[in-house]
Parts: C-alpha cells; structure tokens; sequence
C-alpha cells in the first residue's frame, strides 16, 4: 500500500473539465483530512468559515487565501465580514469536487 501524503504537501493540477466530479463517497473520505470544512447537502462543494478578531484580520486573511489561490490556479468563493473569512471551494470546470478543492482547504488551514 503506498504511504498517504498529506493533501496540504500536493499540488493542484490543471482541471479543464471532462473528468468525472468525485462522488459523495470519495468526497467523504477527503473531507475527514481537513478539519473544520463541510461538505454541502449535495456533496459538490466544501466551506469553512474563519472566525478572527476584528474585520482587518479577517481581510488580511483574506488577502493570504487570494494569493495562495493565484499560485496554485485554483480559487476560491471568499465572503469577509467583520470578525469572519468564509472560504468556499468547488471546481467549476466539472460542477463538482476535484481533488484540488481538498488540497486547497489544506493548504488554507495551514495559513493560521
């Protein structure tokens, strides 16, 4: 069996649409690496939101999440309100969960 690597260590690949979206099971498995994420009710995307102290943490978290999605290539939907960052992933491409929607929310755990 090959060692699990963990998602925040992957890099996000290219996703131009034409594979198959993961299915709730696999979503599943996935969503247990990423602590704090959920899946929604329909399995075809993950959200956490990110609780700071006042509305200038929030924006510079923010502004972290934005330039981490610039360099991987994949972006996420960013609400930011005073005290809170929701972050949320989906691959467009395909109407659904890829695996770069986990690698990402790895990755944006690893921010705090």
């Amino acid at each position: 069996m090959e060692p699990s690597v963990d998602l925040s260590e992957k890099r996000c690949v290219p996703c131009r649409g034409g594979v198959p979206a993961l299915g709730e099971e696999e979503a599943g498995r996935l969503i247990s690496e990423v602590p704090g994420w959920t899946l929604d009710a329909e399995a075809k995307g993950v959200r956490r939101e990110f609780r700071f102290r006042n509305f200038v943490a929030a924006m510079r978290f923010a502004q972290q999440v934005g330039e981490l999605a610039e360099a991987e290539g994949h972006h996420p939907d960013l609400s930011v309100g005073w005290g809170y960052c929701t972050v949320a992933f989906r691959t467009h491409a395909i109407q659904g969960l890829h695996e770069n929607d986990f690698i990402m929310a790895a990755k944006v755990n690893r921010l705090l």
